[in-house]
């Protein structure tokens, strides 16, 4: 008798399946942070609202700050891709933009799409890092790397020569670096009842108005 035909394993389909479990875990405590609070939600809750065995959370994810890492780097992003957000093709096209003003207008209505996903989870971060470690490393992670991506834009700004006088592409950086901050859009939209729309807009003005040479022309040779 012939050995029965063994199915061929697909790992595709192993890999989608457990990317989708992975994402109903992060997807869970994200909204148990932010319901809760970091100290109040346990590993086995994440595990009850995400229909998994608590052995499944940490295999998939790893424990709360793994959880929590993970649903702020999607937030910013806007999925589960690993891409960097510089990588992404809208961020790259925006910098080769010729006009300064049009690169802040864009990164203003990018930078309010983003803070509206991450600013919660963000004021959940804040609120734990005086209690815990590993969350005060990811705090001060969070703030680099916000930093380091306005180095990137200020320079952009300055290869255009349209930072006013004596202005550093460095002092820009931290200027922007400043407005980037999540909590500035949860104090006004979330705390003040701004609409997105009027922070955006307020946040393309400001931003405008504070780093651009009165007198800056965007050029045709611009980059």
């Amino acid at each position: 008798m012939s050995e029965p035909v063994k199915k061929p394993y697909n790992s595709a389909l192993r890999t989608a399946q457990a990317r989708a479990t992975r994402r109903a875990i992060v997807d869970a405590a994200a909204r148990l942070f932010i319901d809760r609070g970091y100290g109040a939600t346990t590993v086995d809750a994440i595990a009850e609202a995400a229909q998994v065995s608590r052995k499944t959370v940490f295999t998939s994810v790893g424990g709360k700050s793994e959880a929590l890492k993970l649903a702020i780097d999607w937030a910013i992003t806007g999925d589960d891709e690993p891409v960097p957000l510089l990588e992404r093709p809208h961020i790259k096209a925006a910098h080769r933009d010729p006009d300064a003003r049009r690169i802040l207008t864009g990164y203003a209505r990018n930078a309010c799409e983003v803070a509206e996903r991450i600013a919660p989870l963000n004021a959940v971060a804040q609120a734990a890092a005086g209690l815990d470690a590993e969350i005060r490393a990811l705090a001060d992670q969070g703030r680099a790397q916000r930093l380091a991506g306005m180095r990137v834009l200020a320079q952009a700004l300055a290869d255009r020569g349209a930072l006013k006088p004596g202005l550093t592409p460095a002092e820009a950086a931290d200027i922007l670096w400043l407005f980037n901050d999540p909590g500035v859009y949860h104090r006004l939209v979330i705390e003040q009842r701004w609409t997105p729309d009027r922070y955006q807009d307020w946040l393309a003005e400001a931003l405008i108005s504070l780093l651009i040479a009165d007198d800056y022309q965007p050029g045709a040779d611009s980059p």
